[in-house]
């Protein structure tokens, strides 16, 4: 079973976000040290209900606010997503040292993404 296990928040400007859900939630961000602007959020501890995410700066005008699915195999998946009459729209990508990602669209035009654990990939 797919579960929901982390968000995205798009921003144009990370920092300014980041600072807004802090004042706002009491969030806490942490500067991630990958390749790309992003910070990792957390929205309150372990042993209570609830997802933690990141705040990125959106690549397009088109980023929107996600959630990331997670799968066994991104590959079945998508297989799946297709099958059941939905898209993939940005295919299979790693995410280095956290695994395998890929955006898709439901039937009502929803966007969603997916998350396939690997800590090596590259």
């Amino acid at each position: 079973m797919g579960r929901i296990v982390h968000f995205n928040i798009s921003a144009d400007n990370t920092v300014r976000a980041v600072k807004f859900y802090e004042t706002v939630f009491g969030w806490k961000a942490e500067k991630w040290q990958g390749p790309v602007d992003y910070w990792l959020v957390t929205t309150g501890p372990d042993d209570k209900p609830g997802i933690n995410g990141g705040i990125g700066r959106r690549q397009d005008p088109a980023d929107h606010t996600s959630n990331s699915i997670e799968v066994a195999s991104l590959k079945e998946a998508e297989a799946k997503i297709v099958a059941a009459g939905g898209k993939v729209l940005e295919p299979r990508m790693p995410i280095p040292g956290v695994g395998w990602f890929a955006t898709c669209l439901d039937t009502e035009g929803n966007r969603f993404d997916l998350m396939e654990p690997d800590p090596k990939a590259k």
